[in-house]
């Protein structure tokens, strides 16, 4: 596998791995998941409403509402996902794996405000697959804690075209967008920032 850019507290980062031309033809492709997926202002267990809005490309969607975190085979208006971009795919099999494909695709679709807690992602059955995350757009203060909860914490920007890596030791660490930067970048018509997270649920 390639070697990262840079490592922060084990998480891999891959600094510009997706060119230009790259990530405008991702940015369309993931207009077609929306065409087919609308995006939704999804809902913690407790009722409060998230700042991002998104939708999910894959065998599985995740979602969260009143009946808490989980994975869906649907769409919450009732279709299936569409599949996954195949320019998705081709990132993972040149960092994670060309034997063992994701089975989702959350697509995060952050505006000026919007922000993601500290957070693990837990929700999946084998914890040995890495998560594969992408940002295109405007940049984000990206927060790395630890796999317990509490203690320090560092953070980077992360820009448009990066690609990180959690796997191994880390695969369960606490990480969390504090930020997006508004007017960082043009990629997306009208600004903001768009993050795809690729997972094996199963």
């Amino acid at each position: 596998m390639p070697q990262p850019t840079l490592t922060l507290r084990g998480v891999a980062i891959y600094k510009g791995w997706l060119s230009p031309e790259t990530q405008a033809a991702m940015v369309d492709e993931c207009r077609g998941v929306v065409a087919q997926a609308p995006l939704f202002t999804p809902v913690t267990p407790r009722g409060k409403a998230m700042s991002v809005r998104m939708t999910s490309a894959g065998r599985y969607g995740w979602v969260t509402d009143r009946r808490g975190y989980r994975y869906e085979p649907t769409h919450p208006d009732g279709l299936r996902w569409p599949p996954i971009p195949e320019s998705v795919l081709t990132i993972w099999r040149a960092l994670v794996s060309e034997a063992r494909l994701p089975d989702c695709c959350l697509i995060n679709h952050y505006t000026e405000g919007a922000r993601m807690g500290l957070h693990q992602d837990r929700d999946e059955a084998d914890f040995s697959w890495p998560v594969l995350s992408v940002s295109l757009g405007d940049d984000a203060l990206f927060r790395v804690g630890n796999c317990t909860r509490g203690g320090p914490t560092e953070s980077v920007w992360l820009n448009s075209g990066d690609v990180l890596v959690m796997g191994g030791a880390v695969r369960l660490i606490h990480h969390g967008v504090d930020r997006i930067r508004p007017g960082t970048s043009s990629l997306l018509q009208g600004g903001g920032r768009i993050n795809l997270t690729c997972r094996v649920v199963d």
